[in-house]
């Protein structure tokens, strides 16, 4: 998409790289609340002293370890545009990162889509304690099934929840048009 946006002269470069930002941020929002959400639930009968001490290494964890390491991927194509003028190893090197960054984007961004269903249906299932125990008993039998179905059950309900809250999000900002 990033070369398709560089070649098209009505592109607005400036405009297209605010739009993939604001899709990140949204989607490191989203990630951050949910761990924040399952650490405190880890924490939920410890004291508050212990559970402020957790939450604030979380989020130097994510800030420096997470969004660092997500910084570092954003960047990896710039990494291979600046190694193609030095020739030699460097050049091949930069055409590798240029070739393979979009392909990691790519499988970056569905599994990162897939974890949010998963981790989000995973805390939707964990509120309800009914489905919950039962997942929990079926997960307990082992195997294929007791390792499975928890899973898509969580999934199913992260894509469910998901997509009310597009087509909810979507409809307001229809009718505020």
């Amino acid at each position: 998409a990033h070369a398709e946006a560089n070649a098209n002269t009505q592109v607005d470069l400036v405009q297209f790289e605010r739009e993939k930002i604001k899709g990140a941020i949204r989607t490191d929002f989203i990630l951050s609340a949910e761990i924040i959400v399952i650490s405190l639930g880890t924490v939920a009968a410890a004291s508050l002293q212990s559970k402020i001490g957790v939450l604030v290494s979380i989020s130097i964890l994510m800030t420096v370890g997470v969004y660092g390491l997500v910084a570092a991927i954003v960047k990896l194509d710039d990494l291979g545009l600046a190694l193609l003028p030095k020739g030699g190893l460097a050049a091949s090197l930069g055409r590798g990162l240029l070739a393979f960054a979009p392909w990691l984007m790519k499988a970056l961004s569905v599994l990162g889509t897939l974890a949010m269903f998963l981790v989000g249906g995973g805390i939707l299932t964990h509120g309800l304690p009914p489905l919950y125990a039962w997942l929990q008993s079926v997960a307990a039998q082992g195997g294929a099934v007791g390792l499975l179905l928890p899973v898509a059950v969580d999934g199913l309900f992260g894509l469910i929840c998901g997509a009310l809250i597009v087509g909810g999000v979507s409809a307001v900002a229809k009718l505020r048009k």
